[in-house]
């Protein structure tokens, strides 16, 4: 039986930040609660961290579960659930049969049959979560079919009711989220061996083969590898308000290091995924219908809204653990919490697609004392050039990403035969941005966020 420890989290709307930007027209429909529900749940929160701070490291995962961060996987699901019960296994038949289904263009068949769920009897985080995984995976195989341009507008009622009713019990929008395909697809073939990824698997595939269980597995590794920095940061604000330098040198150096590691996990892409597989098969079944010429108007959920609703794919944009990392360097993206551009703009709106929880824990640790101010503050050249390393250390991944948008989506999008809109397709990510550009951007960001020598 589930052991129930992950407490009710104030669902998050989906919000305006400012006049110079608007989110997507379809995230305001899943939850019309303002934006101050979510910011009275985080300052609660950030409150009580702030009175924990006299013993950082003996309180810090107590908080952390408040946040559904873990202390092993960090911001992934720990040990999600494999399987849902009557009449909801269903759903899970379709899942894990999805490949086979696609292939033999059964699946839009065996789709339609379904019955129409309640999920009151969805009972607990995991499950809910399971639940929303299988769904999602559901939706875009029963969107994009084979892969070979024969696409649905529609999603029926009896997938499209009950997938947004959860996702609304939940805070996340109706499509398959990195929060779903990454953070809550995974299991240990040995539960007592290593997060490996030798040691482990996926729950749900697409068609591809293993290139979807390597995507997925090494997007995960890289969250574990950088979340082990997630225990430091009670003490890096804890010296910053005790004006520590030393304990603050050896926070930072942890960050650095977790960072270094993160992108060890990030080369392992090239062993695992291949690009060819990854552009022509896998990256169909990620995409959405937002910023996407396929499905310019976006997708009909029957029976939930009368229009289409445009919702982005997943991205790592998705990703809490990087944006976690950019808030507490004072890596900026934003003027005045107002996107400065584009890029920023998007990084903000995807923060809508991942949990509330996850959301809450970014907004607190906005409202903490700036790090970067304490150390440009101090004077102090050792302290500066350890902060420079971290900093440094997020360019590095940047550079790596860009260098692995480049090998999985540009090069093999200028393989395929020279149409009209290829030029479009060559830059667009899952997210349905120009992903290069926007990489671009927020690497250049990064690098202005290192401290100048004097």
């Amino acid at each position: 039986m589930e052991n129930e420890t992950i407490p009710k989290v104030e669902v998050i709307s989906y919000r305006l930040c400012g006049e110079l930007w608007l989110l997507a027209t379809a995230t305001s429909v899943i939850n019309r609660r303002s934006e101050a529900t979510l910011a009275r749940g985080g300052t609660e929160l950030t409150a009580r961290m702030a009175g924990d701070m006299s013993s950082p490291v003996e309180n810090s995962w107590t908080i952390f579960k408040e946040y559904h961060i873990d202390e092993d996987v960090g911001f992934a699901l720990p040990y999600p659930l494999e399987d849902l019960p009557h009449p909801y296994d269903a759903w899970i038949s379709i899942a894990r049969n999805l490949p086979e289904l696609i292939k033999n263009n059964q699946l839009r068949v065996e789709v339609e049959k379904l019955a129409t769920l309640n999920i009151d009897g969805l009972r607990g985080h995991r499950a809910q979560r399971l639940a929303h995984l299988v769904l999602g995976y559901i939706t875009m195989a029963y969107v994009w079919g084979q892969g070979d341009g024969d696409i649905r507008k529609i999603l029926p009622s009896n997938i499209a009711v009950p997938y947004c009713k959860l996702s609304e019990k939940l805070g996340l929008p109706p499509i398959l989220l990195y929060a779903d395909c990454v953070l809550a697809n995974w299991k240990k073939k040995d539960p007592n061996g290593p997060m490996t990824y030798e040691n482990m698997d996926i729950l749900f595939s697409f068609p591809g083969g293993d290139c979807g269980k390597g995507f997925f597995l090494v997007s995960l590794l890289v969250e574990i590898a950088a979340a082990s920095a997630i225990k430091v940061i009670p003490s890096i604000f804890d010296a910053v308000q005790r004006k520590d330098s030393d304990t603050l040198q050896k926070a930072l150096l942890e960050i650095s290091s977790s960072l270094h590691k993160a992108l060890e996990a990030f080369s392992q892409i090239h062993e695992y995924v291949d690009p060819n597989l990854f552009f022509n098969v896998l990256r169909i079944y990620l995409s959405g219908w937002k910023g996407n010429p396929l499905l310019s108007e976006g997708l009909l959920y029957e029976g939930v809204w009368d229009t289409p609703k445009k919702f982005a794919g997943g991205s790592a944009a998705q990703s809490s653990i990087f944006q976690c990392f950019d808030v507490l360097l004072g890596i900026q993206h934003s003027i005045c919490g107002v996107p400065s551009d584009s890029a920023a703009e998007f990084l903000q709106e995807m923060r809508t697609y991942m949990p509330p929880a996850h959301q809450s824990f970014l907004l607190s640790l906005k409202s903490k004392p700036s790090v970067r101010e304490f150390v440009l503050s101090e004077g102090n050249a050792t302290l500066q050039e350890i902060y420079n390393k971290c900093v440094q250390a997020m360019v590095s991944l940047r550079n790596y990403h860009l260098q692995i948008v480049a090998k999985y989506i540009v090069i093999p999008a200028r393989q395929q035969p020279q149409v009209e809109g290829n030029l479009e397709e060559e830059n667009r990510g899952t997210g349905g941005t120009n992903v290069m550009d926007f990489l671009k951007t927020v690497r250049s960001k990064t690098k202005n966020s290192l401290l100048k020598e004097e």
